[in-house]
């Protein structure tokens, strides 16, 4: 059951990995990608490495919100469902990053 823990992280770096490869940044992705592959190492440096990754991503995420609502604004096309996928997308990785605050997290990756 200790897997399950980790699948909402290994999603949002999926995403956020598929999200740069259609951007075209090939090495963001890459890394989005392999920073999974941390979690591993059971250090408290590695959680804080994948919480600030992620909370990165949802960044990332509220900001293309607003570049694809511009986008869809500016052709006069409704942008309502698009910017409530991403937010709640947003959502969901911001979530992920606060999964290592569980004491279960805490334990494993010996945080303070």
């Amino acid at each position: 059951m200790k897997i399950l823990r980790f699948i909402p992280i290994i999603l949002s770096f999926l995403l956020i990995a598929a999200h740069f490869s259609r951007a075209g940044s090939n090495i963001l992705a890459a890394t989005a990608l392999l920073i999974p592959g941390l979690l591993f190492i059971k250090k408290s440096w590695v959680a804080r490495i994948v919480q600030i990754y992620l909370v990165l991503g949802a960044a990332e995420w509220v900001r293309i919100t607003f570049k694809y609502i511009d986008i869809r604004k500016q052709i006069g096309q409704d942008w309502t469902r698009l910017a409530v996928i991403l937010i709640v997308v947003a959502l969901f990785t911001l979530l992920a990053a606060l999964i290592f605050q569980s004491k279960a997290m805490k334990n494993i990756y010996k945080i303070k």
